[in-house]
């Protein structure tokens, strides 16, 4: 029997237009798709009438599926002679286990590649109004998940964090937005540092709420600000202030 493929690929951060032109061959062209929970569903309108869809989404604390079982059922099916499309939200090789899926595929004998996608942190916050770096603001920028927040064995260098980088990205900190604050705070960065929470980035239901350091994680708390949402932190938040000004002011508008 012919051994099938493996093609893990990036879905983007929400909005379905932002897949790429390749993403969405690969998912014309699968006979078995697994996607993930934040993957829009209007992508699976792609697959073929006769293609396998099968759910592997993963909630906080709620998994349809282990890892280990994501990895043996794409290699089962590829065995079996499928073209196997593993559709992960954003792009799977930031903080989306593509890695580990494609060292499974690789082991197993399996032909694989990797079709990459927009990753949240550069399309929400683009979505926003807010550039992860701007000349004379911000030279550099770090991505981290705040699911690593405390973690003992995989501690985060917070003073480099807060002291060396101009743009902080978390995914997945909203549940954590109180620890990532006291850890930056304790290690030297100013309570006055703006920082957005953008929730449903690239979306018709993204918001998005500028605060600073000092008062975040009150406005995340009155305005029930949840998953799935990004972190910005850093100066570059001001060009979102400056636009919303700009937006509002009584001149006449550019209109697209």
């Amino acid at each position: 029997m012919k051994t099938g493929s493996i093609s893990i690929v990036g879905a983007g951060p929400g909005d379905p237009e932002l897949i790429t032109v390749k993403a969405v061959r690969r998912i014309r062209e699968a006979d078995v798709v697994l996607y993930d929970r934040l993957v829009s569903k209007e992508l699976l309108d792609y697959a073929k009438p006769d293609a396998r869809l099968i759910y592997c989404g993963k909630a906080p604390g709620q998994h349809t599926m282990t890892q280990e079982q994501i990895e043996h059922a794409m290699i089962h099916h590829a065995r079996q002679g499928s073209r196997v499309v593993r559709l992960k939200g954003g792009d799977p090789f930031v903080f989306g286990r593509g890695g580990e899926e494609v060292l499974a595929a690789a082991a197993a004998g399996i032909a694989w590649e990797v079709v990459p996608g927009v990753t949240s942190a550069i399309g929400a916050a683009a979505a926003a109004g807010i550039p992860l770096t701007h000349r004379g603001v911000a030279a550099s920028f770090a991505v981290i998940t705040g699911s690593r927040c405390g973690d003992p064995e995989a501690p985060l260098d917070w003073e480099h964090l807060a002291r060396g980088v101009d743009t902080i990205a978390v995914y997945m900190g909203v549940g954590r937005l109180g620890q990532i604050r006291e850890e930056l705070l304790r290690h030297g960065k100013a309570g006055s540092t703006p920082v957005a929470l953008i929730e449903n980035g690239t979306t018709s239901r993204q918001r998005t709420v500028v605060g600073t350091l000092d008062n975040i994680e009150q406005l995340a708390s009155a305005l029930e600000i949840g998953n799935p949402a990004m972190i910005i932190i850093g100066e570059v938040v001001k060009v979102k202030e400056l636009l919303m000004n700009l937006e509002s002011a009584p001149n006449e508008q550019i209109n697209f």
